[in-house]
């Protein structure tokens, strides 16, 4: 698999400081370990490194409540000062110091990246510290402060972009995004997560489609706790694909949270990385179909930080790269003792958890009685009309 053109990631270890303290489960150092993997790895040979930039604050007022910015800014300045109304100083979102730095420069990451691809000097961007979804207008939700993916996607309309398609691939139902977009026809916000009936943040079900006059632009996949490769993979191909086909967007950008994964702490999904891995190709591949390989990046959740982070984004990067690692590849010895040094932890010693994804394709048929078939199916019943798209198999 190559590229048609370059890929760039966008990238300092700087943006590690967007850190909620040693005990939160969104430690920082998962951005460290995935790049340090992709370094010894040789899967940023021949990628364009980019720095990232500082967003502006009328950048990331395009989507935020000024309101919120001051407090961010505030909170991050101002010892004790907290404002639950708005997100801050819960037990999702604590206060630290420099919160609205560390948070705007996540923002002008995911900018940049977007700026390359909408540019043309990119044809895919990666911004592996982005994917704060959760974020709404006017505070901060789930770990999220400011919502980079949202800014970004503002800024390629700005820009002229007539379609933009986000397509949601963490645990945790993309509900910042699908909000700030809900009433916008020109955004096709795509969500595939855990059914909020179990899971933060207890949204993203099928009959959430649109607002008036951009009805069939949200669609939710509200997946069943348990889920594996072959039901995740079943469930993506029976709807991601064929929406995407008839929105053909200009660009396409991805949020890749990977605490869909079976050990992660914060969820009950049952993926594996070899599952994650065959999305992560198969969202490439649908750049190049529908976006003629326009294609931004973005990270997102995942918590099991050694044994999944860098594995899962390493494969990812190198995909956006266009050349994927083979799962069975060696974790660098060095990577490991560097690892064990900082953690205290033991590191995977192989890039795959000996998984091989396959998934029936919905074109068999479905099964009423299984919870996984109901969920897929409501959601092609309630979204497949709208683009003129036939629900049944």
């Amino acid at each position: 698999m190559e590229c048609a053109g370059p890929t760039s990631i966008v990238f300092d270890p700087t943006l590690t400081d967007y850190n909620f303290g040693p005990t939160h489960p969104m430690s920082p150092v998962r951005v460290d370990l995935t790049m340090r993997l992709a370094d010894e790895l040789g899967v940023l040979d021949g990628l364009k490194r980019v720095d990232a930039p500082m967003a502006t604050s009328a950048q990331i007022a395009t989507v935020h409540d000024e309101a919120l910015i001051e407090a961010v800014t505030m909170a991050g300045t101002t010892p004790g000062w907290v404002d639950p109304s708005r997100g801050l100083g819960t037990d999702d979102d604590p206060v630290f110091k420099d919160m609205h730095l560390a948070s705007a420069h996540v923002v002008g990451a995911t900018l940049e990246a977007v700026r390359q691809v909408w540019s043309g000097e990119s044809l895919h961007s990666v911004n592996i510290a982005g994917g704060l979804h959760h974020a709404m207008p006017d505070r901060a939700a789930g770990f999220c402060i400011y919502n980079d993916v949202a800014v970004g996607i503002t800024q390629l309309l700005a820009d002229g972009a007539e379609r933009v398609a986000y397509v949601d691939i963490d645990v945790h139902h993309g509900d910042g995004v699908e909000k700030i977009f809900y009433d916008d026809p020109r955004v096709l916000t795509i969500s595939l997560h855990e059914t909020g009936q179990m899971l933060f943040p207890g949204t993203g079900f099928p009959a959430d489609t649109g607002g008036p006059g951009a009805e069939g632009t949200a669609v939710n996949v509200a997946l069943p706790p348990g889920t594996s490769d072959a039901g995740w993979l079943r469930a993506f191909h029976a709807v991601v694909p064929p929406v995407l086909r008839e929105f053909r967007p200009d660009v396409l950008v991805t949020q890749h949270g990977c605490d869909s994964h079976m050990n992660d702490p914060l969820a009950h999904m049952m993926l594996s990385i070899d599952g994650q891995r065959a999305a992560y190709l198969a969202l490439h591949e649908l750049a190049h179909e529908v976006a003629d390989g326009r294609w931004v990046v973005t990270g997102g959740g995942g918590y099991s930080i050694v044994d999944v982070v860098p594995r899962a984004w390493v494969h990812l990067i190198a995909i956006a790269g266009g050349r994927p690692l083979e799962p069975g590849v060696a974790t660098p010895p060095a990577w490991r003792a560097y690892v064990e040094e900082v953690l205290g932890a033991t590191a995977p010693h192989r890039m795959t958890d000996g998984r091989t994804p396959a998934y029936r394709d919905w074109s068999s048929g479905y099964d009423p009685d299984a919870w996984l078939d109901r969920a897929i199916h409501a959601t092609r019943m309630e979204i497949f009309p709208l683009h003129g798209l036939d629900p049944l198999p």
